[in-house]
């Protein structure tokens, strides 16, 4: 699946600022390299980097263009194109952190506790993932694929391993009981509402377009692809009217995710 970077940062404060949040929330680390899954564009690599700077570091992602943008500058960073749903740490980690991508992953029963294992003890695992699916920007999305010309084209895109799916995060108390045997001391969970702040034309479908519709914008084509933007666009402009002042909310809940290895 391709990414557009450009796309992706249009807005880059509200998307980049969970996984700061995050990673103020690790405290010490034992021995052993820091390991970041889903990179992206490379901004919360270079701040744990500067955070461990005697660290090594690896930044991993399956999209090139976004690993092209991340590594535009240099770094001491390894930047890695690789399928984090089968990685494994070459060697104990002190740090494995994931802003906003485990959640298009599945088998969450068994990602999670591998992840764990990847970990040397006192290591940390740092995760951040939307848990707004049941909004209308997601619930909509659903809605039109399933309802329009396209259905049967993009049956496989709704019901596979993507964000279109209905329950992709579970449930805060899911994740405790299924790693607080690995952790020590429990785990550090939490959820936060965002509100955003948008600005511009149709900003929700751009928001989205940049994310959890890649799927969806890549399996349609010409004319097909045009057409379900205007009825989901539609849709969105009703669910998330414009203000007086001329901006849009979108309301957004993360949930936060520090657990320390035994």
């Amino acid at each position: 699946m391709a990414w557009d970077p450009t796309l992706y940062l249009k807005f880059g404060d509200e998307r980049l600022r969970p996984g700061f949040e995050l990673l103020a929330r690790i405290g010490e680390l034992p021995p052993g390299p820091l390991v970041e899954l889903g990179c992206g564009t490379g901004v919360h690599a270079r701040a744990i980097a500067a955070r461990w700077p005697e660290r090594t570091l690896t930044a991993i992602d399956r999209s090139r263009e976004m690993l092209a943008k991340a590594a535009a500058e240099p770094s001491p960073i390894r930047w890695l194109e690789a399928d984090i749903a089968s990685w494994s740490a070459p060697e104990p980690a002190a740090l494995i952190f994931s802003n906003a991508t485990l959640q298009w992953l599945g088998r969450h029963a068994q990602l999670f506790p591998h992840l764990m294992r990847q970990l040397a003890p006192g290591g940390v695992l740092a995760v951040q993932m939307p848990r707004n699916f049941d909004q209308p920007s997601h619930v909509l999305m659903r809605e039109t694929a399933r309802d329009g010309s396209w259905s049967a084209k993009l049956a496989p895109v709704v019901g596979g391993a993507t964000v279109l799916r209905e329950d992709p995060v579970a449930p805060p108390e899911w994740y405790y009981d299924l790693l607080t045997p690995q952790a020590q001391d429990g785990l550090d969970l939490w959820e936060t509402d965002y509100l955003h702040v948008l600005a511009g034309e149709d900003p929700v479908l751009q928001w989205v377009s940049a994310t959890a519709l890649r799927p969806v914008i890549e399996a349609l084509d010409g004319g097909e692809r045009a057409a379900f933007l205007a009825a989901y666009g539609a849709k969105l402009r009703q669910a998330y009217p414009r203000r007086a002042d001329g901006k849009t909310l979108l309301p957004f809940r993360r949930l936060f995710l520090v657990a320390r290895a035994r």
